[in-house]
């Protein structure tokens, strides 16, 4: 991103381009000017760890198995740091979000990679995910719907991957900061439903356009969530305290409006941009079932890498898929978190970049 040109489209975004919902930039307005707001208690406050816990049947209300975090970084970071030791080895989705890897060596274990196939449109391979397990897997990551593929898990999927853990004693940590965002007619599943043994990432940076408040929090088995406590304590003392207040209004009538809303601003993106991918480019695209990306396949024309910088020269930024893993390669991760016009001009300019 750095290297950009002047004027350059971001497509490579990932992070939404909406506001906030007016019910919590409201909130946070009155908060900021009204009331004290000094450190909250370690875990967050008590009322947001209850709105938290109502979300997930696994937790059964129980507000001690949840911690509020500077963002669902830090809760993916206090989870890999707290359950991993050295010589642990962790499966990692391949695709998948960059920062897994780097965490579980900072941890001291070894990344191990099950593979989302690209030949299969990135879906969940059990028989791969069975053959990568060992007497040393401690922990699995999952995520749904996925960055950066937009692809979600099924039920079919998870039950697959729950029955090859099943006594194992590994734990799952769920990655679930875009489980909002989703283009099905029901919420995708989590893992949690079928899993016992599992920690879940979750927060509000993407489905309330709110990544700068750095608000995620970290849930489920309660010894986890007391050594992970420990660790929180000393790294963050707590998460900030008008950001905790006003995330209580992300559980009002009004954001939930804002939240359907914002579904159909990106469902709405979504099509527009496959649709012009398909008749401008030429090109195949993934369909993603959530999140705000698509993975589009440029093997045609070069590395991930190559294709990448061909885009930078005529001012569009894309990821290169090779980023994300092997199964990436091929493949540029483009973002439709912009309007449609900016959609247009960025494959505009993309189509020039691949003539040339």
């Amino acid at each position: 991103f750095d290297r950009a040109l002047p004027g350059s489209i971001n497509l490579g975004l990932g992070e939404p381009d909406l506001p906030t919902p007016d019910v919590i930039r409201k909130e946070a307005a009155r908060i900021v000017v009204e009331e004290q707001n000094g450190y909250t208690q370690h875990a967050g406050l008590p009322s947001l760890r209850e709105r938290i816990a109502s979300d997930y049947r696994f937790l059964e209300g129980k507000t001690e198995r949840v911690i509020v975090t500077a963002g669902s970084q830090e809760a993916l970071y206090l989870t890999l740091m707290t359950l991993v030791d050295v010589g642990d080895e962790v499966l990692l989705p391949d695709p998948g979000f960059v920062a897994y890897p780097t965490i579980v060596r900072m941890a001291g274990g070894t990344p191990i990679f099950y593979s989302l196939p690209a030949g299969n449109d990135f879906e969940f391979d059990a028989e791969d995910f069975r053959r990568r397990l060992s007497p040393r897997t401690k922990v699995v990551v999952c995520i749904s719907p996925s960055n950066p593929t937009g692809r979600t898990l099924s039920n079919e999927d998870l039950r697959a991957m729950a029955a090859a853990l099943e006594g194992t004693g590994v734990h799952v940590i769920s990655d679930e900061i875009y489980i909002e965002l989703y283009y099905t007619h029901e919420k995708p599943s989590t893992i949690s439903d079928f899993y016992e043994r599992t920690i879940v990432i979750g927060g509000l940076s993407k489905s309330m356009s709110m990544t700068g408040w750095r608000l995620g929090w970290l849930c489920g088995d309660e010894s986890v969530i007391k050594s992970a406590l420990v660790l929180h304590g000393y790294v963050t003392t707590c998460a900030s305290t008008v950001s905790q207040k006003a995330a209580l209004a992300s559980w009002s009538d009004e954001a939930e409006r804002a939240r359907e809303e914002i579904r159909r601003t990106f469902r709405e993106r979504r099509d527009h941009l496959l649709s012009i991918i398909e008749s401008e480019l030429g090109l195949r695209a993934i369909s993603p079932r959530g999140a705000f990306y698509t993975m589009v396949d440029v093997s045609a024309y070069g590395d991930s890498m190559s294709v990448a910088e061909r885009m930078l020269e005529q001012r569009v930024i894309t990821v290169p898929g090779s980023a994300f893993g092997t199964e990436g390669e091929g493949f540029l991760r483009v973002s439709f978190c912009a309007d449609r016009e900016v959609l247009d001009e960025g494959v505009r300019r993309m189509n020039e970049a691949l003539k040339g």
